[in-house]
């Protein structure tokens, strides 16, 4: 939660905003946001959602995941598996028109357009 707290504070002081008036413009108290940002107590997460909207922010940001303000796109990395190897071979293999594979996927798409698995 420190680690919050200092982003939190680093928000409201890199545009010269006092406590009191951070308070206001977010629905909470001068006095919550003191402990917010010493690590006092934790951020309710509407209110972490405020402060993202207010300072134009991403959470990721507010929880120090990035240092990017906007945040990063998400990108998925499945773990590999022999399994998932040998499915890419077979996906390989089924786009290739002198594959003999390529009948076995046509038929497998058409079955499972009609429903059948």
């Amino acid at each position: 939660m420190k680690e919050v707290g200092k982003r939190l504070k680093a928000l409201r002081e890199s545009i010269g905003l006092p406590q009191a008036k951070l308070a206001e413009a977010i629905g909470s108290t001068q006095s919550s946001i003191n402990r917010y940002e010493n690590g006092q107590s934790g951020v309710p997460i509407p209110l972490l959602r405020r402060y993202a909207d207010y300072f134009d922010v991403s959470l990721d940001y507010i929880f120090a995941r990035t240092d990017q303000p906007q945040g990063t796109t998400y990108e998925f990395k499945p773990k590999y598996t022999p399994e998932k190897e040998e499915m890419r071979r077979f996906i390989e293999m089924c786009f290739d028109p002198q594959s003999p594979m390529n009948g076995k996927l046509k038929e497998t798409l058409l079955r499972m357009m009609e429903g059948e698995e």
